[in-house]
């Protein structure tokens, strides 16, 4: 029998929007590089999790159901492992990201948070917003209507407004960011780090990628992009991580979106062995204790 035993929990379809096999497969291509390196990993569904059949004591998991994520908290105030951290996977809910990025001087783009119901245009006039974007503030986006461009103020208003009709109480709104998309993969605590233009590769999960349009090609520093993305995962408490930064003309890097244990889909072989040493690390710090 292995010495560790580890839960996988698969995250649930309806969170995996147009990725459902691109998420099944990096999780199971980490679980199988953790069998390799000697742990038995016994794989279990969100349903499963939520219905009380995980008794492990290590839990790996992609969790995004809002139940799965409260109970992942009560697993680690009990003192379990689990990674990633379901405080971490909640501090990546659109307000309370924006928040902590924001407050921690991770450069993000100029924000709102409102009540769906308000009257935003003043605000957004006052602020400076044209072109901007709406996203739901209460959870991880599931639908492409949870996340909106807007190419003026009078739409951000009826945008929002259907937030309001649909029963989403706030939404953050960022101002628009004009420059080249990159879209970015990393593992904390490894050197594994990948970025790509998302529109030039044609990947997509909303096919938003198209508003900024094919990239240009515009110079950044690669050492920062790095060090602003393992800020963030270190300030989010996040370690297998992924998500969007915009660079503008002058060469400024700003996250855009952050996201808890995504897809990895143009880079699976080659991050599955840095997620499997990422684990089997944090549990050796943990046997330390």
């Amino acid at each position: 029998m292995a010495e560790i035993v580890i839960a996988g929990i698969m995250r649930a379809g309806a969170y995996s929007p147009n990725h459902i096999g691109n998420d099944a497969a990096i999780f199971n291509a980490s679980a199988e590089q953790l069998r390799k390196r000697g742990c038995e990993v016994r794989i279990y569904s969100e349903e499963q999790f939520i219905a009380g059949e995980v008794k492990e004591n290590i839990i790996l998991n992609m969790c995004r159901e809002q139940r799965s994520i409260a109970l992942l908290q009560q697993y680690e105030d009990n003192g379990c492992l689990v990674i990633n951290s379901g405080y971490g996977i909640e501090n990546c809910t659109r307000e309370r990201m924006t928040r902590i990025l924001i407050g921690s001087n991770i450069p993000y783009p100029e924000s709102l948070m409102v009540d769906t119901n308000e009257a935003v245009k003043p605000a957004l006039k006052k602020a400076g917003f044209t072109s901007c974007w709406i996203k739901r503030g209460d959870f991880h986006a599931m639908h492409k209507e949870d996340v909106s461009y807007c190419r003026n103020i009078d739409e951000a208003q009826e945008v929002l407004q259907e937030y309001f009709y649909r029963g989403i109480p706030r939404a953050v709104i960022n101002k628009h960011l004009v420059g080249d998309l990159i879209k970015f993969y990393g593992v904390q605590g490894t050197p594994f780090f990948y970025w790509f233009y998302p529109f030039d590769e044609g990947h997509s999960k909303y096919g938003y990628e198209v508003i900024n349009g094919k990239s240009q090609g515009l110079k950044f520093d690669l050492k920062h992009l790095k060090a602003i993305c393992q800020q963030a995962s270190e300030t989010l408490d996040v370690k297998i991580y992924g998500g969007d930064c915009i660079v503008s003309d002058d060469g400024q890097i700003r996250i855009i979106d952050f996201n808890d244990w995504p897809s990895f889909a143009p880079c699976r072989n080659e991050a599955a062995p840095h997620i499997a040493r990422c684990v089997m690390n944090t549990i050796k710090k943990r046997l330390e204790k």
